[in-house]
């Protein structure tokens, strides 16, 4: 398979994928409003893109550990973002903004890694 030609496929399933699992896990936590849902899912339109494709570009240029030293430091990257977006534009307040982004990144990294290895 050449990851390059697959690239746009690989990028839009991860971040159907997570917008999916995301929003799934932000309404079980209790997100009840609209405009909270859709800033989950905007902050994901945001991040996604970078965390799918960065370290598939690592893993070709330096190497599987190079992939996962990206992948780890694109995550937190994500949790930290996501979580000051939330601070600032959600209403929600069950969790604090960082507990529902570590959260909420969790699940949908681990669903990943499911889903990856089937």
């Amino acid at each position: 398979m050449n990851v390059i030609v697959e690239l746009p496929r690989i990028m839009a399933r991860c971040l159907v994928c997570t917008v999916l699992i995301e929003t799934a896990g932000a309404a079980v936590l209790g997100v009840r409003d609209k405009r909270d849902f859709l800033n989950v899912i905007l902050v994901n339109v945001m991040t996604n893109p970078v965390v799918a494709v960065l370290p598939v570009y690592m893993n070709i240029r330096y190497g599987i550990g190079a992939r996962h030293a990206a992948l780890a430091a694109l995550e937190a990257f994500a949790v930290l973002s996501e979580a000051a977006v939330y601070k600032r534009f959600l209403r929600y307040e069950k969790l604090r903004p960082l507990v529902l982004s570590i959260v909420l990144n969790a699940m949908s990294y681990f669903c990943g890694v499911i889903i990856n290895g089937l």
